[in-house]
Formats: structure tokens, sequence, C-alpha cells
């Protein structure tokens, strides 16, 4: 029994003591037992819970790496491997693990230049921001000016205020014709007990040239006083636009007479044609001759005379006028503008401008009054669409060509006289060769039968008798108006600055 104590304590690595009373007793071998179990059950125990302990380490590591996976939104990567799958992901890295964005370069960089667009867009709202600021200024010192420049004539004129405009127009309602430019609107001005109504054109465009469009047909429109020239009532200057309010002339424009028909308005007869080629011709005269600077309209045509209940022709529309030195005093321009078939050939060709150039755009007139065809017309058998290439050798033939001429749609002519001195003066007006062209005064002599003597010889030398078929049918100049023709057959013209209103 000792024996097998004795190798029971070596095979387990316990040293037990012996009880005092030799190994023979059984209660100390009893006792011993029990120890020996208590001892053993012990250790169990320990290495149960060392092993739980193990197990609970490596349960809070592996959630330490789900965790840490969460953040970096892996899919199933590895830990070392940064893989963002959209921005939000990226912020979501960025700012909740100081370490993990240590690990991941790319996610800063996505922060940074998203900063940096916000900088940017910052930047440009500044920059929009001056922008504005410096178009404003500019603006308004263009205005400073431009008052400035139209002092001197703004005492005689009334100025109206943008919201008197706004209401005259019913908010800009009835528009009466429209250009590149402006646009004319209908409007009335005044109180309950007297009222009147106008046209308003309000002049549009890049700034520095409406003001100077602007400034330069108020001068010229407030200093012309004619029973033949539309008066300009007043004016508004404000940075809403500028606008030029000229009284309103009902009778509608002689293109609509000549040219538009409809059950309202009847064709005019001889002597209503008659009466308007005396009454433009003493604008024109009143314009070259009647003011203290001669002005040269630029754009004389049908829809820029305006005719009266009575039939009485006002000139209209300035936007192209400007100042000679005098008459018969030429310049050069440096844009040509205006109205194709009116152009000088003069004018045309070379920018040679002078009162000259409105006694041809009157010849021009004068054909339409006669034979009621428009000055350009692409309806007409090839060759005959400009009236003047057309009209012109019949006017050489005299006065048997002119029952070739006159318009078909009225009854025959019972105002011969004055149809054959509206030929005349026409012809002469046609003459290609400026320094031979008559003037118009010397024109309204041919029209009224003044002087016939003085008549006679200017026809002869301004070939309207004889030599000018020669020089008008010569090659260069039959080149030069063929050349004019066909620029006027493209459709390029100024005619989009300007406006009628009387339609």
């Amino acid at each position: 029994m000792g024996i097998s104590q004795s190798m029971f304590r070596r095979r387990k690595g316990i040293t037990l003591p012996l009880p005092e009373g030799g190994v023979g007793n059984s209660d100390t071998v009893a006792g011993g037992c029990m120890s020996l179990a208590s001892v053993g059950f012990g250790f169990l125990l320990s290495e149960r819970k060392r092993k739980k302990k193990g197990r609970r380490r490596r349960s809070e590591c592996c959630e330490g790496r789900e965790n840490k996976s969460w953040l970096l939104a892996e899919t199933g990567g590895k830990e070392g491997v940064t893989e963002p799958q959209s921005v939000v992901s990226s912020f979501r890295f960025s700012f909740g693990s100081q370490e993990a964005e240590a690990e991941s370069p790319s996610a800063a960089a996505t922060v940074l230049l998203l900063v940096s667009i916000e900088g940017e867009s910052e930047r440009s709202r500044r920059d929009l921001d001056v922008a504005l600021a410096v178009e404003e200024q500019k603006r308004w010192r263009r205005l400073q000016s431009l008052e400035e420049c139209i002092s001197p004539v703004a005492g005689r004129l009334v100025r109206f205020s943008y919201a008197q405009i706004q209401a005259a127009t019913w908010d800009f309602f009835s528009e009466l014709g429209m250009g590149a430019s402006s646009r004319v609107y209908k409007g009335r001005i005044g109180c309950r007990l007297w009222r009147m109504t106008v046209a308003i054109k309000r002049v549009d465009g890049p700034d520095r040239e409406t003001a100077k469009a602007f400034c330069r047909e108020l001068l010229i429109a407030s200093s012309l006083r004619s029973t033949y020239v539309v008066p300009l009532v007043g004016y508004c200057v404000d940075s809403q636009g500028l606008f030029l309010v000229y009284k309103y002339i009902s009778g509608g424009s002689l293109d609509g007479h000549l040219h538009q028909h409809d059950k309202t308005r009847k064709l005019l007869p001889w002597k209503a044609r008659y009466k308007v080629a005396v009454g433009v011709a003493q604008a024109v005269e009143y314009l070259h001759f009647g003011t203290d600077k001669c002005v040269v309209h630029r754009d004389i045509k049908p829809s820029n005379i305006l005719l009266s209940s009575k039939q009485v022709p006002m000139l209209c529309d300035f936007g192209l006028a400007t100042w000679t030195d005098g008459p018969s005093l030429p310049f050069l321009c440096k844009a040509v503008k205006g109205t194709f078939g009116y152009l000088a050939p003069e004018y045309f060709q070379n920018g040679k401008l002078s009162d000259r150039t409105d006694v041809y755009a009157f010849g021009v007139v004068l054909l339409e009054l006669i034979t009621g065809k428009k000055a350009l017309d692409q309806n007409r058998p090839q060759g005959d669409e400009n009236l003047a290439l057309w009209a012109k050798p019949l006017l050489l033939q005299g006065e048997d060509a002119i029952g070739k001429l006159v318009d078909r749609r009225l009854p025959p002519n019972s105002c011969w006289k004055e149809l054959s001195r509206m030929a005349r003066a026409a012809n002469a007006c046609l003459c290609t060769d400026d320094s031979k062209r008559p003037s118009i005064d010397q024109v309204l002599d041919l029209l009224i039968g003044e002087d016939d003597a003085c008549n006679q010889s200017l026809l002869t030398r301004s070939g309207s008798l004889t030599g000018f078929g020669s020089q008008f049918h010569g090659p260069r100049v039959e080149g030069d108006i063929g050349g004019y023709l066909a620029l006027a057959m493209l459709g390029i013209s100024d005619d989009d600055d300007n406006v009628s209103y009387g339609r």
C-alpha cells in the first residue's frame, strides 16, 4: 500500500507529506486519498477557466477585425488593402477612424478635392460679383455721359420716366414695328383732360453703340421744325432702356399705300401721289438747306414716309441721319448703311456721302410713285428686279414711253402734266455721276414746273434729254451697277437698323 502511494505521487508529480503513524494506518490512507481528490478537482477548474479566457480574447479580436472591416467598407478583401466603394464610405472612413485614415490616402485626397472644388466655386462667385459691379459702373458712367451729351436740347423736350413709358405703352403691349436695334410701340401720354397718341421708339443693342445712336438721333430730330417732318415730343433715359417719343401719324406709311393692299386701304390716286412727291421733296430740301447744319437722312424710302389723315407726307426715322459741313460737300463713311435699292452708286461703292445721296434715293421713290412697283422685287423677270435699272431705258425714251411706266392698277391718268414732271425729275435724280446729279431744290423746281428755261438746261446737263444713255450704259458703270444689283439680290442690307411704325 505504501509502494502504491509512492508510485502515485511520483506519477502525478505531487509530493505529499506522509503521516507520522506510518503507512499501515487505514485512516491515514483514507485522508490522503481525499486530499488528492480535492487537489485534482481544483486543477481541472483552473484549467477550464484558462480556456474560457482564451476563447473570450479570440472573440474580441474577431469583433475588432469586423468593426474595422465595416469602417473600411470592405467586402471581403484583406485588412491592409483599402478599396473605397463610394464617396460616402470614404467619408465614414475618414471621420470614423484615425488609424484607418492614415492607412487610406485616397480617401483623404477625395476630401481635399471636394474642399478645393468648393474654394474654386466661391472664387468664381466673387469674380462674377466683381464683373457685374464693374459693368454696372460702366453703364452708369455711360448714362452720365449721355446726359451731358443731350443737355443742350433737353430743355426743349419732355422727359419721361421709365414708369411713365411703361404705363403709356401698356407694358409694351402694342408693337408697331421692329428692327435689329430698335422696337416701336404705340402709346398714349397725358392726363384725362388731354391725351396724345405717340409712337415710342426703344433703342436697343450694344451699350456703347446704342448710346451713340440714341444721342445722334435725339440731337438731330429735336432740331427739326417742319410740317413735313414727324416731330419729336420727348425722351427717356433710364437704366432700363433708352426711348424716343414721337408724335403718332395715323395715316400709315407710303409703303403700305403703294405695296400693301387690303379692303381698308385704297390705292393712292394720281393727284395724291403728286402731292406726296412734292411734300417729300420739300422735307428733304428742309433737311439740306433749312437747318443750321446740312442733315443727310441716308434712308429715304416709302416705309420712312408717313401720311397724315389728309395725306400730307411726313419724313420719319432719323436713326441713320448725320450732319455734313454743307450741301455738295461730300465725306467718306467708314460703314455704308441704308437700304439696297435706294443707295447711290458712289455711296455704295466708295462710301462717299453727301446731300446728293438723298437725291438719288428720292429718285427711286418717285419711280415707285409712278409705277407702283417696289425698288427691289425678286418676283419680277430676271434682269428687271431692280426698279431703277428697269425704268431707266424707258425714261430715256422721253414722254412717248411714260405710258409704259405708269401704274396699270389705276384708271387712265388725267394728270399727265404732273406725271411728266415726276418722270423728268426721277430721271435727273438717278444720274450715276453725283457731280451731275441735281440738288434737291432744283428737283423741287422740276416738280412744281418753275423756271422752265433753267429746268431745260438742268435736264440737258444731267443727261435726262441727251447723252445720258451712253453714260449710264458704259462698260465701267454697267459693271458696277451689275455688282450692286447682285449684292442687293443676295439680301445684304442694313435695313434692320430702321423701323417703320406707320404701317
